[in-house]
């Protein structure tokens, strides 16, 4: 039995085919996907993590961003 899809980590083709056939044509774009877009995301990162990211940054000789780079790429 799937799971919900609006929460599911893989969410399948169709899955929200019910949900569109509810929204007015006028509310929707339909837009070619772009292989060069980027997604940049700000992380805040404050007391004792911080000092925990500088450690861990430290130890690998990199910049703490890389690091985040990184724990988000193996997640």
């Amino acid at each position: 039995m799937r799971g919900d899809p609006w929460t599911d980590a893989d969410p399948q083709p169709g899955d929200f085919d019910a949900d569109l056939s509810l929204a007015r044509s006028s509310s929707i774009e339909t837009h070619e996907g772009n292989p060069n877009a980027r997604l940049s995301i700000l992380i805040r990162v404050q007391g004792g993590d911080a000092k925990r990211l500088e450690r861990l940054a430290i130890e690998r000789e990199q910049q703490p961003g890389e690091v985040v780079s990184q724990l988000l790429r193996s997640a």
